[in-house]
């Protein structure tokens, strides 16, 4: 069985596939006064270049940059021109967490990565300009960033994705520079309860998300991911969590990457078919 599923992918990709091409832009940020830069990974569209797609925005990690994700995983290339989507991956900085800091005001990640990155993308390239043709997902640091920026802008992203993503920021409280984007514990204690995705969803969302975030049972977030995924199905709010065996590195958020890229392509698909109804 397990043969066949990879047979029927691996056609499906073959079928499908052309040549994606690879984009390194510079993008400035209004809230920060400098220049980002970001990789673009654009499908072929040989048989409908008017076409226009659908985007996913893929975040790196701590201590990653905007290409580590290209780097590591060149099939990325495969999984656009199979799935018709752009997929985008911004520089987060070292340590960011992807926050509009509240105690730094150079650092405004969210902003940046939340409208500037898609304001530039939406005008350069031919995207779908719809909320249900927009995604974000992310690994670690990412993953966080990712839900929560989604949790935040809603009505901007339709769907939303983690991998072993450090959904609780208590457990990280002395790593990471985590201090150094919300402050310490005690003088801002209420920024630890804000900034972090464990209370991001307790916020009901203005428009509904579809959500999917998975964890190894041998990473050190499991437990948090979990509890996440406890507190979601205690607040009713939809999603899909997958545990499976893995830790906290490229090989699993290798593999990881394709479940999240086909739920967010049937996510399109879906929307793109109730629209034509």
């Amino acid at each position: 069985m397990k043969k066949y599923i990879l047979f029927a992918f691996l056609f499906f990709v073959v079928y499908h596939s052309n040549a994606a091409t690879v984009d390194t832009v510079s993008i400035y940020s209004n809230a920060m006064r400098k220049s980002f830069k970001c990789v673009v990974i654009k499908p072929s569209l040989k048989k409908n270049k008017a076409a226009s797609l659908p985007v996913v925005y893929l975040l790196h990690g701590y201590s990653g940059w905007y290409s580590n994700w290209i780097i590591r995983v060149p099939e990325l290339k495969t999984y656009a021109d199979a799935y018709k989507v752009l997929i985008v991956c911004p520089d987060g900085g070292y340590s960011s967490w992807y926050f509009d800091s509240p105690v730094d005001s150079t650092m405004k990640y969210e902003t940046y990565i939340g409208k500037e990155v898609p304001d530039y993308i939406d005008a350069h390239y031919k995207t779908i300009k719809d909320r249900t043709a927009r995604a974000i997902t992310g690994l670690s640091m990412g993953g966080h960033g990712a839900l929560f920026i989604a949790f935040r802008r809603s009505s901007f992203f339709g769907a939303c994705g983690s991998m072993s993503g450090g959904v609780n920021l208590m457990s990280s409280k002395n790593k990471y520079d985590i201090i150094k984007r919300i402050g310490d514990t005690i003088t801002h204690a209420d920024n630890w309860k804000n900034y972090t995705v464990l209370s991001a969803v307790n916020q009901k969302t203005s428009d509904s998300l579809a959500i999917i975030f998975d964890c190894g049972t041998s990473d050190p977030f499991f437990k948090d991911n979990a509890l996440l995924h406890e507190r979601m199905l205690s607040l009713k709010i939809p999603h899909d969590y997958i545990a499976r065996p893995g830790k906290h590195n490229w090989d699993y958020w290798r593999n990881a990457v394709q479940y999240q890229l086909l739920f967010f392509r049937n996510y399109f698909e879906k929307m793109k078919a109730d629209t034509m109804q």
